[in-house]
């Protein structure tokens, strides 16, 4: 027998067909609405749980695998693999952009391509980091 997380985990990821994602403290807002909304994403937000929105980033990496969500952040700390092995990763998804149309711009892409592409597994990142920034021309 497992955790609660664990154990509710598949359950979750069946009657949910959205992608289920993990947004730590440092996302405006106004993105994580966006997610919501626009894209039809799953989103536990920290800020939104008082438990979390002051835990440590090994906690966020932690609970986003436990809670079976990749892990949304703008903390490049995260890209550090001594701190955040690969192999224990939920999925890490790093966004780089100068404001919140800007990362939009990161999102939907990898909405259609990746988080909905049609053979998708719960978690498409899972043991992977990607970092995400405009290009510049």
């Amino acid at each position: 027998m497992g955790t609660l997380a664990s154990e509710l985990r598949p359950i979750a990821e069946e009657l949910s067909g959205a992608p289920r994602v993990y947004v730590d403290a440092n996302m405006p807002a106004g993105v994580v609405s966006f997610m919501r909304r626009d894209l039809a994403w799953d989103v536990l937000f920290v800020m939104e749980h008082d438990d979390l929105r002051r835990a440590p980033d090994t906690v966020h990496y932690q609970r986003a695998l436990e809670f079976g969500r990749t892990l949304f952040t703008l903390d490049h700390d995260f890209q550090d693999d001594k701190r955040f092995p690969p192999a224990d990763s939920p999925g890490v998804v790093i966004l780089s952009a100068p404001d919140e149309a800007g990362l939009i711009r990161l999102i939907q892409p990898l909405d259609r391509d990746v988080m909905r592409a049609p053979d998708a597994p719960a978690m498409p990142f899972r043991g992977r980091k990607i970092g995400l920034a405009p290009e510049v021309a």
